[in-house]
């Protein structure tokens, strides 16, 4: 446990933060899950804007998102989704 008051507030932010990642990563997550379980435009474009928002946050390294959403288009092509 800390003792220094400045490390007090260390840890204070940085659960905090470590939960609002975690938020995100979850967010992510649900629109994968709902793009590959009903492959469409619409939910091809949710999942990819997350993807996009980690990397404005920071959370995901810009090559890893576009990696991923990479694969996401793939997996769209491949279940004949019809892209606009």
């Amino acid at each position: 446990m800390p003792i220094i008051k400045s490390a007090k507030k260390a840890a204070r932010q940085a659960t905090k933060r470590t939960q609002h990642n975690v938020e995100i990563k979850k967010e992510i997550k649900t629109a994968v899950k709902a793009f590959k379980s009903e492959p469409s435009a619409k939910t091809l474009s949710l999942a990819q804007a997350e993807y996009d928002k980690a990397v404005k946050k920071n959370l995901l390294k810009k090559n890893t998102a576009a990696r991923r959403k990479a694969a996401l288009h793939a997996f769209a092509k491949k279940a004949g989704v019809k892209l606009a």
